[in-house]
């Protein structure tokens, strides 16, 4: 299965009528302004827990919401949400990328009921906004911890750093 950018509605319509392709379906969201190695590999651990793997992304309105400009950086995002998307789609873990406006990936959850819902090791179910719609129909939600410590923060600060 080749990735594809999709809408919120198509995806939905699509994992319903090929659950056989997509479930048990994964999910994960975020910026990923940046792609880096940790993305990568979180990536890939994150699909070897179903079928197939959903990417939710943050839109740029919604990255900058998350991530006010700090001084003397730049504004996040720093590559748009089409090419953000571009990048994620040519992946090789990733099946399907749905990009949502929300500050949280509630709705998108809710709507599409993943199976699998993973974060980063750096989240917990108590700090995990999420997490309770995901237990609440039943879902998993599975913590994957980062093999390369890096973070897109730490890389616009090396770039300004020099």
């Amino acid at each position: 299965m080749t990735a594809y950018l999709y809408t919120l509605t198509e995806l939905q319509e699509d994992i319903t009528l090929n659950p056989q392709r997509w479930r048990p379906l994964v999910f994960t969201n975020g910026c990923f302004d940046l792609i880096h190695a940790g993305h990568v590999r979180y990536l890939q651990a994150a699909k070897a827990l179903g079928r197939s793997l959903v990417v939710g992304l943050n839109s740029d309105s919604s990255v900058q919401t998350l991530k006010p400009q700090k001084p003397g950086h730049p504004p996040r995002p720093i590559v748009p949400e089409a090419q953000r998307a571009e990048v994620l789609a040519s992946l090789k873990p990733i099946d399907g990328v749905v990009i949502f406006s929300e500050t949280t990936a509630d709705y998108l959850i809710q709507t599409l009921k993943p199976d699998i819902y993973v974060k980063g090791g750096d989240y917990t179910l108590e700090t995990l906004p999420e997490a309770p719609i995901v237990q609440a129909y039943g879902g998993q939600v599975a913590f994957i911890n980062i093999e390369v410590p890096s973070s897109t923060s730490a890389l616009i600060q090396r770039i300004l750093n020099g």
